[in-house]
């Protein structure tokens, strides 16, 4: 497949971009700085993509880059940004609205704090305590909301470079919710309550980017199952509990 990464030099991006290459898809960069791209990836990487050096701001570019495309993910900005976090998530995703060659499948970058958390109506980001930045997260899956386009909403806890399990593990993926257990007795808890039950167990939602990178390239293709879905990720024990 024809795959584009925006923000293929962040710490997300440049791991779909290499994992991709390797999967056998083609690859597109669209980045801004081509000299960091081709120092982390290295040449027999780089060879292999397309590097787009264009303004991401700019709809024009944006669009042209989108031609022929099978999927767009985004994984340019951060929630810190504010503003122009959400710029550059909203003419992404109007430009793949608008180019009438790119097939419609876009993955978006989030976090856990958009997942819904069981046996209440509530999300982390909504919470007392969690940073106000966050919110951008959740304008961004408001913008994902009003589109017709297939796409899916990656929401990982903190990623890091490596995991090491000392037991034999599984990545366990869920749709719309938190991967981790919660207690029925959540419901009856405080807002504030829940959100510190959240905060001390922050760790178990840790997960590794190639784990996050390799989730979204398996499901690139139009109308899987995670389509119009939220995504959580959590390791889990394969050894049963005596």
């Amino acid at each position: 497949m024809k795959v584009i990464v925006f923000g293929a030099t962040g710490n997300t991006g440049r791991r779909v971009l290499a994992q991709g290459v390797k999967m056998g898809h083609e690859m597109t960069a669209f980045v801004r700085s081509p000299e960091k791209l081709y120092e982390q990836q290295g040449e027999h990487i780089v060879q292999r993509v397309k590097v787009i050096v264009r303004d991401i701001l700019d709809p024009v570019s944006v669009r042209e880059a989108l031609s022929h495309q099978d999927a767009a993910i985004i994984a340019a900005g951060h929630a810190a940004q504010g503003e122009e976090f959400v710029s550059i998530v909203d003419n992404i995703v109007s430009q793949c609205e608008s180019q009438p060659s790119f097939s419609g499948r876009v993955w978006l970058m989030g976090g856990a704090g958009l997942l819904d958390i069981p046996y209440t109506d509530l999300i982390g980001n909504n919470l007392p305590g969690f940073p106000p930045m966050y919110q951008n997260h959740n304008r961004n899956l408001e913008r994902l909301h009003k589109t017709q386009l297939d796409w899916s909403m990656m929401c990982p806890g903190t990623m890091v470079d490596s995991i090491e399990h000392p037991t034999p593990v599984r990545l366990h993926v869920t749709l719309e919710t938190l991967p981790v257990p919660i207690p029925e007795a959540i419901k009856e808890f405080s807002e504030a309550d829940i959100a510190g039950h959240l905060f001390s167990r922050l760790q178990e939602l840790d997960v590794a980017y190639e784990d996050v990178a390799n989730c979204i390239l398996n499901h690139i293709e139009l109308a899987g199952p995670f389509k119009r879905k939220r995504i959580g990720l959590a390791y889990r024990s394969d050894i049963p509990v005596r």
